[in-house]
This record gives C-alpha cells, sequence and structure tokens, in this order.
C-alpha cells in the first residue's frame, strides 16, 4: 500500500504489502523475464541481449523509398499499452535506515569514496504511460562495504525527475547487508499524490534466491560499461 501525501522529505514507514492496487493478476512478459533473470549467472546478464523490456519499448521501423533497408528508432507514443500490461510498481518495505531531509543531488557518492560506479537511468509514467515530470525520488543505500550512514547523508540524496520524466542517478555498486541481498532503496512522489516507497534489485545475484523480501518485479536492467555498471528502471505510478 502507498503512503498518503505529506511532506515528501518527512515520510514515515511504509507497509511492505505488494498487492496490486488495479485487481489484474497473472505475470506479464517483463516479470517473467524478469524472474528468469534472477536465476542466471552475473556475466550472462550482463552480456545478454535478452534483458527484461522497458516501460519505453523501442521499434524498429523499415523506411521507404530511397531509404528503403534502412532502420531507424523511435521512441513509442506512450500509451496504456507502452509497459505490456505490467502492474504499477509495487511497493516494498522501507526497512530502518531511511533518513528524511537528504540533500537534492544527481550523484550520492561521496567524494573519493572506493568503488564500482553506477549509473541508474529510467523514467517515471503514469498508469497510463505518461510520462511525469517533477517526481521526487529519494535514494538511500549501503555502501560499498554494506554499511547505511545513520548519521549523516552518505549514499542518500533526493532528486526530480525532468520535463520528459526521465531521472539520472549516479552511486556506487552497493555491498551486501546482513541478510538481504544487494538492493537500492527508493521513495517516488508524484506532486501532490501519494509516495511509493520501494526497493530495486541487481539480477544475477545469489542471494536474490534466498532474500525473503526480494520481488524479480523489481529488478534493474543491468550491463557492464567498461569498469563501471549502467542500470535501468522504469517506475509506474497509479496515478
Amino acid at each position: 500500500m502507498e503512503e498518503t501525501p505529506h511532506d515528501a522529505q518527512h515520510t514515515g514507514p511504509a507497509d511492505g504489502d505488494t498487492a496490486d492496487d488495479t485487481g489484474r493478476t497473472g505475470p506479464t512478459r517483463k516479470s517473467v523475464l524478469r524472474a528468469a533473470m534472477a536465476a542466471a549467472p552475473a556475466a550472462v546478464l550482463l552480456g545478454s541481449a535478452a534483458a527484461p523490456a522497458l516501460a519505453r519499448d523501442r521499434v524498429a521501423e523499415a523506411q521507404s523509398g530511397r531509404q528503403s533497408g534502412q532502420q531507424r528508432s523511435r521512441l513509442l507514443e506512450p500509451t496504456p499499452s507502452c509497459d505490456d500490461g505490467d502492474q504499477p510498481t509495487p511497493p516494498q518495505t522501507e526497512g530502518p535506515y531511511f533518513k528524511p531531509n537528504s540533500p537534492e543531488r544527481d550523484s550520492i557518492v561521496p567524494p573519493g569514496t572506493p568503488g564500482m560506479a553506477l549509473t541508474v537511468t529510467g523514467y517515471v509514467f503514469s498508469i497510463r504511460c505518461e510520462p511525469l515530470a517533477n517526481v521526487l525520488l529519494d535514494w538511500w543505500q549501503a555502501d560499498p562495504y554494506g554499511a547505511y550512514d545513520n548519521w549523516g547523508y552518505r549514499f542518500r540524496g533526493h532528486q526530480f525527475t525532468n520535463s520528459d520524466g526521465s531521472f539520472e542517478l549516479g552511486t556506487l555498486h552497493p555491498g551486501l547487508y546482513p541478510g538481504r541481498t544487494r538492493h537500492l532503496h527508493v521513495k517516488v512522489q508524484a506532486p501532490g499524490q501519494r509516495i511509493l516507497t520501494t526497493q530495486l534489485y541487481f539480477p544475477g545475484e545469489p542471494r536474490n534466491e534466498t532474500d525473503q523480501i526480494f520481488d524479480p518485479r523489481l529488478l534493474m536492467t543491468i550491463r557492464q560499461d567498461g569498469s563501471s555498471l549502467q542500470g535501468s528502471f522504469d517506475f509506474v505510478l497509479n496515478v
């Protein structure tokens, strides 16, 4: 269940219920693909072309006339089918380490902190697949050693989506927290709407199979880019 509207930087505990607000049931193509990715080896996932489809799907069109045979890619217009019939992004528990009043910034990496760079990009859509501007995303995570900063704001920060609903977060690959698989925390709130509190996961993690909170619908698409990682995830809000 999502939280009720209030000051986005002073949020209370979230309900861990993952019931579908729309009442729809049954797996979608993306949820099946993500479930398969959860059990696959990480090395294969990073180089695999069969990553789960994002809410924004790109299609190739053959141009006619003199450009016959050439391919171009265009972004599908937002429609109810653009997310492959997915349900709204499911909520998950806030956990014990959320802190309000995080600084506004697009990178939550403390200067000079060693670790594998991770960039997370994506879009925030409404249930009607309309991109949502000025959506708050408040992030927090464990550092590369698996520890949370409960005194300051290391690996904590909030940002807002652009006019096209896009966002980009700079961080580091989080360490493993005892008893959990690798994950990111986030609160997502469209202007004047309820807050979605959830978590994002990494494909190919061995602990995905034993983590009782893990949900394959929340798997990011991850690819290796030299010595860094590029992650993608699109949020769908029930607005």
